[in-house]
């Protein structure tokens, strides 16, 4: 009733307008949308900023520097720091077992098998060995979190738990950088100390007699004068030096004699030409000994004093000296009588003997195979002897042969393609030695 009574008192002119109003809004609301004329709004836009002072409405739309405008920003969610673990070194003692450990460090021995049933990445840790170390890594409830072994200077175990608190093991490797270097010496009085005057460590000194050991008797060739060059090469880890590498080429001059050798992508070394380092047979079956007597037809016996041939080579040593096999062959002799005392006989092929007599100690019997360089007993000074020695003889077609100067056949050679190859490289190789070496003498006081 207010209402009616509101609108009657509305003039008629202005009740009509009011009608058309709300007709109109009516008809807007329900046309459909066009797009805008981006002309009429480009007019727009340029009447405005006729009316845009700057000196009096400055604007500035540059947003801090560190403020980043996204419409779809995450939120951060701040990552938690990792748990600081407490570590336990235990170091393993003459009898320890692997329990014993674990205990020490208050970690249970179901933990233990849980590392253990991981299989062959850890079973290293079942042969540990007095002085060595492991780490243990607990958590704030001494729940073990991490378990370090080093294995050696190269290689380490870590064991660890994963996010559903299972145990897992890697094996972590140190990367390796091989530096190459040279060494060159003149023998003034032996081998071993030109070598370690050189600056060769006992282990380098001993591969370079085992490359040459098929043609120079250590024993016996070497002479005041010879001399040698090596091109080696030098372990380094994260310029740590770790130990020595390889022997890449080396040259040794004895009596006259200019021999070299070079090593091939087989690991075994050749000569020049390609024909192999290798021969058949050792110069001599025990390594960096003297030697009493020479081979002599006519010699005379030091226990009976008469003139009788000596179809051999003596090599003095210490009781115990290794002795080794210097050729592959099969064990036709390992017994004892009053003469040779404890005695070796090996038949290789090419109808040669090799004897070894005077041991102390046998360590091959009747019918054993053998290999080259493999240990068949110990020297000693059993027998008709005057003081420890080995007396070795080498027989072909029954005749005594001087091992010294023995013609031995050597192992195969590289042929073709590889040889072709070997043979640049060698050449390369040696051809640097040679001039590293005129250096290195010539430094030397």
């Amino acid at each position: 009733m207010l209402m009616q009574t509101l609108v009657s008192r509305i003039p008629i002119s202005h009740r009509l307008l009011i009608l058309g109003l709300m007709l109109l809004s009516a008809l807007v609301i329900l046309m459909p949308t066009e797009p805008a004329d981006s002309r009429q709004s480009s007019k727009e836009l340029s009447e405005l900023s006729e009316l845009y002072v700057p000196e009096l409405f400055p604007l500035d739309t540059s947003l801090p520097a560190e403020t980043e405008v996204s419409l779809f920003s995450e939120p951060e969610v701040e990552e938690l720091p990792e748990p600081e673990l407490t570590w336990h070194s235990i170091t393993v003692q003459s009898g320890d077992a692997l329990s014993n450990l674990f205990r020490r460090a208050n970690v249970s021995q179901q933990t233990m098998l849980a590392i253990l049933a991981l299989g062959d990445s850890t079973r290293t840790l079942t042969r540990l060995f007095p002085g060595e170390t492991l780490e243990f890594g607990l958590d704030e409830a001494g729940q073990l979190q991490e378990l370090r072994y080093a294995i050696n200077r190269l290689e380490s175990l870590l064991v660890y738990r994963d996010e559903e608190g299972r145990f897992q093991s890697e094996h972590q490797h140190r990367a390796v950088e091989a530096r190459t270097d040279y060494a060159a010496a003149t023998i003034q009085s032996s081998f071993w100390h030109a070598g370690l005057s050189a600056g060769l460590s006992n282990n380098q000194i001993m591969a370079l007699a085992s490359i040459f050991g098929w043609d120079i008797d250590f024993a016996l060739d070497i002479r005041a004068g010879d001399s040698f060059i090596v091109l080696f090469e030098r372990n380094y880890s994260e310029d740590e030096f770790i130990g020595d590498g390889a022997i890449l080429a080396a040259q040794f001059s004895n009596q006259g004699r200019v021999i070299q050798a070079v090593r091939h992508s087989d690991g075994h070394y050749y000569k020049p030409d390609g024909t192999s380092m290798r021969q058949a047979f050792l110069r001599a079956p025990v390594e960096f000994t003297r030697i009493s007597s020479n081979f002599n037809p006519r010699r005379q016996h030091p226990v009976t004093g008469r003139v009788a041939p000596h179809n051999g080579i003596d090599y003095v040593a210490p009781v115990g000296t290794p002795i080794m096999a210097t050729g592959d062959g099969r064990v036709t002799a390992s017994t004892y009588n009053n003469l040779n005392g404890n005695y070796v006989f090996i038949q290789h092929g090419n109808n040669i003997i090799t004897k070894y007599l005077h041991l102390s100690r046998r360590q091959v019997r009747v019918g054993d195979r053998v290999r080259q360089g493999q240990v068949i007993g110990r020297l000693g000074a059993t027998g008709r002897v005057t003081g420890p020695h080995l007396h070795y003889e080498f027989v072909v077609n029954g005749v005594h042969r001087n091992p010294r100067t023995v013609q031995l056949p050597q192992a195969q050679a590289l042929t073709g393609a590889d040889k072709a190859s070997f043979i640049a490289k060698a050449n390369e190789v040696l051809t640097e030695l040679q001039s590293q070496q005129q250096q290195l003498l010539a430094a030397t006081p």
